[in-house]
Order: C-alpha cells, then structure tokens, then sequence
C-alpha cells in the first residue's frame, strides 16, 4: 500500500453556511427609511433559515430534482398532474408560512408590501418556488376586478397556509395562484391570443364562460387556479380558471408538456389547452390587459426583487471565496485586481437593492391611495425592470468568475444563479417590451415623467456628475423623434439616474462616489472590475462581506 498522501485539502473556502442573508446593509437601511422597520425581527429570522445548511440543500434538491408531469395514472385515466420533490414543498411552506405570497393583502399596516419585499429577497435558496409565490400575490389586485370571486377566494389566497393538493378551492386552507397568458403565435402580443371564451347559457351557469385554447406558457400549473386571457364576445377578456370546479369535478385543462428550460428548473412550466375548460369573467368583456395591469406591475416588481436577490447572492459568494482563498502568497480580497472586481459588484449590487426598497416603498403607498408615488412606480419601476434584469447575468458571470473553475461546477451553486437570472428580463416582457413600455407611460401619462424628474431631482447639487447626468437624461427628451430607436439609450439612462439620486441621498459616500464615477461619469471600461483610481474600496468590499456561524 502506498504511504504517499496526495489528498491533503488546503486553501479551501468554508461552506457558505450558518449565515444571515438579511444581514445586508443596504436592504435593511432601505427597510427603515420605506416604513417597514418593524418587520426586521422576522426578516433576519427567515435569512437566518435561508443561510442553513438544510435550506440550501432544499433549493439544490428542487432543482436538481426537476417537476416530472404524469398525464395519465397507471389504468389510463387522465389525470394532468405535475409530482414535486419534497424540498420543494418544503420551499413554498417556508414562503407561504412567512408570507412572501398575497399575506401582504390582508395587512393594514404601512409598510407591509415593503416587508414581504425584503423577505422575498433573503428567502433565496432557490428562484423556481418564487413562480408561484410571486403569482399568488400578484393575482389579488387583478382579482379584486371581480368582488364576488375576491371575497370568495381572496382570505384564502392571503392565508398562511400551504395546503397543495388537486381538491375544490372551497374546501382548501390556502390556495396558489398563477397565469395563463401567452400563446405559441403571439408571446409578448397577447392581443394577438386566439383562445376563445364563450358565455355558458345552461341553467345553472352561474355566468361562466368555456374556454378552448392553447397556452405555451403556464408556469406552476399544479395551482389551484389561474388568471388567463381570451377572446370573448365583447374581445380579449380576463377569467379566473380553477383546476378543480365547485363540487371536485377536474376542469378540463390538458397538460402537453413541461418545458425543459434553462434555468428555473425547480418550477413546473408548462404547455396547456383548454378543453371547455370553464372560467369566470374578472373584470369587463373586452378589458382583459386593463383588468390585468396592475398584476404586471406587481410581477414586474418582483422581477426586479429576485434579480436584487441573486446578485447580492452571487457577490457574498464571490467574497467570501475571496476572504479564504490565497494567490500568490496573499489572500484573494487583498489583490488590487480582485478588490476592484469586488467593489464593481457591490456598487451594482447595492444601487439595485436600494432602488428595489424605493420602487417597495412606491408601490406600497400607491396600494394604499398615494397616486404621486403610482406616478413614480409606473415609470421608475419599467425603467429599473428593463435595466437591472440586464445586468444580472453579467454580475453572476463575473461573480462565476471569482470563484475560478469552482465557479462553474454545480456544486458551487453559483452555476445555478447564472442560470436563473437571463429569466427575469424575460418575464413580464422581455427587454424591448419593458423599454417601449417605459415610453409608453410618458405619453400616456406625461404627469410620470413629471414625478419622476421630482423624484431624481432631489439629489441635484450634490455631485456635478449626477447634475450632468441629469441634465443628458432631460435632453432626450426635446425630441420625440425617433423615440422608438432611442428607446433602450433613454431607458437605461432613466434607470441609472433614478439608482444615483438614490446612492446619493442615503447610501455611503463610497458607493456613492463609485456609482457617480462610472455608471453616470462613464470613467469606467467594457467589464466589471475597471473602476478608476482614486476610490476608497474598502468600505464598499466591506458591506459585501457577511460573517458565518
């Protein structure tokens, strides 16, 4: 037997273990200034939870365990029902239990979307569950269109109670909730949707319509209903589609397949078709979009939450890689090259978080009536989405890249946020859509770009590089010429004015100033990690660092 040792580990990164992914300075100083401060003790309980070791091991299970769909059981009976590993029950009772879902809509307090905010964001051991989570919360306003299904189905939606399970919604504890929107002709173009409702005239119709269609995106389809487009009589159309009827009769959806993704893979996303399946109007006949706006904001907002979530993710794993693992005779976070990359991060990371805390607080206050905050929500939030969604992949890239060839294998984790991200700029509308959106809202309604220049305007005078960066962003706006071919130019730049006048005013002077030097000054390269000279680093590096137990 061989007496040589070859397997001596050293210089090796500790498990990412034992942590508190709320101990983040910039989501917590956000917390306090958008009114939910006193949610904070059960913020850090639940990154507490999210930083140990066995909530890791349910997110990698979810998602290294994919959805399997069984259409039929074992005699041939059609059964349309997607099996879930147990982590991943596991996941959704965590969130639903800690009200990531619709709780928020059952709460008076101010500040409450704020905190569901924030808890969204640290309960990040794996994007896929978020699906459901983020739809469930995001059907009540659009539901709510409908008073009778509102007050039937909305205690039970808000419910903290993960009750999963194909039975009648009445007889149920809580409920999920998703959509059904987009076609495989018309993606974005819903409008151009050709699945057909037609009002049910049978006595005892209860005013229902029957839906035939086929539906290429349906994510989460073991929910218990759904919110979906049609065409009606009186044109495209809004219905609540329950997967079981009143009685426990199945409604007649047919999966066809779940789709085999990228990333997100913890998450059923399915093919559909209505096969007289049966829905209820929300809304009026014609006014589907209309019915649903305020769902897409609501999702669009979570958006940017979960790529707040997976870039803070992706720069506490590059750090602590870099804090335990030596080169060349020195730790990794003491090179000058990678205390640039570092920093490069972490002002990305921190000016996303701080203008996701805004776009809560904004949404929070126009929820309850303040329409000079839905002012600045409708455009800051459709310029954030477009800008920040971009980013994210190429943080993870870099941050993958901290890690060396550890970074690229799956055990690592950081692979698996690399490859969640690219699905945020999708959702809700890819980035043309979000940008021509963001357009959209300034003609429309030209009191949002009023606000919003209100909104920026008040960190003016306190850095001449912001006031020039300003002062760019209004000149695009002398002219509408061409507007459509400017239209990612303008909306990037609304987006990074809208993250510097944030900096400016509440972060530290470091990030503020890094910000100010690169994204608006543009003394900055092609690549994370150019940052000029000059920069005080370290307390930028330092509010990325977090402690394990």
């Amino acid at each position: 037997m061989s007496t040589h040792s070859t397997h001596d580990v050293f210089n090796q990164v500790p498990p990412l273990v034992g942590h508190d992914t709320a101990a983040d300075p910039a989501l917590l100083e956000g917390l306090e200034r958008e009114g939910a401060g006193w949610a904070a003790d059960e913020i850090h309980e639940l990154g507490r939870l999210a930083g140990t070791a066995e909530a890791q091991s349910w997110g990698r299970l979810a998602e290294r365990v994919p959805p399997r769909l069984h259409t039929h059981d074992r005699y041939g009976h059609r059964v349309d029902e997607v099996e879930y590993v147990p982590a991943y029950h596991q996941l959704m009772e965590t969130a639903v239990s800690h009200g990531l879902h619709a709780a928020p809509w059952a709460d008076d307090r101010p500040g409450a979307h704020v905190a569901r905010a924030a808890k969204f964001m640290v309960w990040s051991v794996d994007a896929g569950h978020g699906c459901p989570i983020s739809m469930t919360y995001a059907v009540v306003p659009a539901l709510r269109a409908n008073a009778g299904l509102a007050a039937q189905f909305e205690p039970l939606l808000t419910n903290r109670t993960y009750d999963f399970g194909l039975r009648d919604p009445a007889t149920k504890r809580g409920l999920i909730a998703g959509m059904s929107m987009t076609e495989k002709q018309g993606g974005s173009d819903v409008r151009a949707n050709t699945t057909t409702a037609t009002p049910q005239r049978t006595a005892g119709s209860d005013g229902t319509y029957e839906l035939v269609g086929h539906k290429w995106f349906t994510s989460a389809p073991m929910s218990d209903m759904f919110l979906t487009l049609a065409q009606a009589p009186g044109g495209l159309s809004c219905f609540l589609v329950p997967r079981v009827l009143p009685g426990g009769e199945r409604n007649p959806m047919r999966f066809l397949r779940l789709k085999d993704k990228l990333g997100n893979k913890s998450n059923a996303s399915s093919e559909i078709e209505y096969d007289g399946a049966t829905g209820w109007l929300v809304g009026e006949e014609g006014r589907g979009v209309r019915t649903i706006v305020e769902m897409v904001n609501q999702t669009r907002l979570d958006c940017v939450i979960g790529t707040a979530a997976g870039m803070r993710t992706a720069l506490v794993m590059a750090t602590h890689h870099a804090r335990h693992r030596s080169a060349f005779g020195k730790a990794l976070i003491e090179q000058p090259a990678m205390r640039n990359v570092l920093a490069d991060l972490a002002v990305e990371s921190e000016a996303t978080t701080t203008a996701m805390m805004r776009l809560a607080g904004a949404n929070d206050r126009a929820i309850r009536g303040d329409e000079g905050e839905a002012a600045v929500r409708r455009l800051a939030l459709a310029a954030t989405k477009y800008y920040v969604c971009k980013r994210g992949p190429i943080l993870a890239a870099e941050a993958l890249e901290c890690l060396g060839g550890n970074g690229y294998i799956e055990d690592f984790d950081v692979a698996r946020i690399y490859r969640e991200l690219p699905l945020l700029s999708i959702w809700e509308g890819s980035g043309n859509v979000a940008a021509l959106d963001a357009l959209r809202a300034i003609a429309r309604e030209p009191h949002t770009l009023d606000a919003f220049f209100e909104e920026v305007g008040l960190a003016s005078g306190a850095d001449v590089r912001f006031d020039e960066a300003l002062a760019r962003l209004q000149k695009e706006f002398t002219s509408f010429d061409d507007i459509e071919l400017r239209a990612r130019r303008i909306v990037e730049q609304l987006a990074l004015v809208f993250q510097g006048s944030l900096l400016l005013r509440h972060a530290p002077a470091a990030v503020a100033d890094a910000f100010c030097a690169t994204r608006l000054a543009r003394d900055w390269g092609g690549a994370f990690g150019t940052l000029p000279t000059g920069l005080d680093l370290g307390p930028v590096i330092e509010r990325a660092v977090v402690e394990i137990g």
